[in-house]
């Protein structure tokens, strides 16, 4: 199979951020990551995917710094794979991810798993764009600047 050209050269956050994220099986182990799964096996019974695949992955998102692997437990030789502070700064997206899909993706009384706040049981607020000041913006009240190689 051909490698995947890469953008971590292109000047575009997004691209960047593709490079690491943007395939489904890294954000599904994100997702378990931020539920409290931990180790391969687990990773790969919630996820149903192959060995090879998960392993691949995991490599990847540890070699990025969005995971970390450490020890099971002392002298293990089994690993946890934990969210560094860099992994745990993907939350906003993973929460986007998942209130874009209760929106667009399930019909009205569908059930679905819900995120909702331990100590309280209610669901997180909708998150929204927002300026320096506070105020909602929305996609047309922006632009994208600086852009290298743009005159």
């Amino acid at each position: 199979m051909a490698e995947r050209k890469r953008m971590n050269d292109a000047g575009c956050p997004v691209a960047r951020a593709v490079d690491i994220v943007g395939d489904r099986w890294s954000l599904l182990i994100l997702r378990d990551a931020f539920d409290g799964i931990a180790r391969f096996g687990d990773f790969q019974t919630s996820l149903g995917v192959a060995r090879n695949i998960l392993a691949g992955r995991l490599k990847m998102l540890v070699a990025e710094g969005v995971l970390a692997a450490e020890p099971a437990s002392a002298g293990s030789a089994y690993l946890r794979y934990v969210l560094t502070p860099r992994g745990r700064g993907l939350f906003p997206l993973v929460v986007a991810l998942r209130q874009w899909g209760e929106d667009q993706l399930f019909s009205p009384g569908e059930p679905h798993s819900r995120l909702v706040e331990k100590s309280t049981g209610l669901p997180v607020a909708r998150l929204v764009v927002s300026n320096r000041q506070g105020d909602r913006v929305e996609a047309d009240a922006l632009e994208v600047v600086d852009k290298p190689g743009q005159r």
